[in-house]
């Protein structure tokens, strides 16, 4: 169990870390803030740049607490919230099945980070070696729930802007 566990954390995590530093710096052959931040304003993401960022930095420390075992809700939970608001915005549309542009890989995902949380991240983990027990169904039903309240914010927070218009900047200026 403990060698499946690590497998399963590591790989997982490590795509995670992937996916954020294509968003965040381009690496990996990602398009950056800028054109991740362009993508996600395509895909009714305002705005669409800070989004970016906070989508990034959720994956790569997400995927980083994840792959180590440490604090594993809180991992999980950061992964989750972005693949659930990657399934509201991007994939839904398109049904379940990836070869559509389903959301059938961010589903899976979200099922590995919350059944980790709730079988634990097993022995060889950070968790394990500091005496952290934080697994369970608890834990994984408050890590699924904290993700869910992520994706939330996320997407009233681009509500908000949309609403606002693509100029506002909430500074209030003569004559407006």
């Amino acid at each position: 169990m403990n060698l499946a566990m690590l497998v399963l954390r590591v790989v997982v995590g490590a795509l995670f870390v992937g996916h954020g530093s294509q968003k965040l710096f381009g690496w990996l052959g990602g398009h950056g803030v800028q054109g991740t931040g362009s993508y996600f304003e395509s895909q009714g993401m305002r705005p669409g740049k800070p989004m970016a960022i906070v989508a990034g930095l959720s994956e790569v420390v997400g995927g980083l607490l994840f792959a180590c075992g440490l604090l594993t809700p809180v991992g999980a939970a950061l992964l989750t919230a972005v693949m659930l608001t990657a399934i509201w915005t991007v994939h839904r549309a398109h049904g379940l099945w990836n070869a559509d542009g389903g959301f059938e890989y961010n589903l899976v995902l979200g099922a590995i980070a919350f059944a980790v949380t709730a079988a634990g991240p097993a022995n060889w983990s950070l968790d394990h070696a500091w005496s952290i027990d934080l697994s369970g169904y608890g834990w994984a039903l408050a890590e699924l729930g904290a993700g869910l309240l992520g994706c939330l914010v996320a997407l009233a927070a681009s509500a908000l802007t949309a609403r606002r218009g693509p100029h506002h900047t909430g500074a209030v200026t003569a004559g407006g």
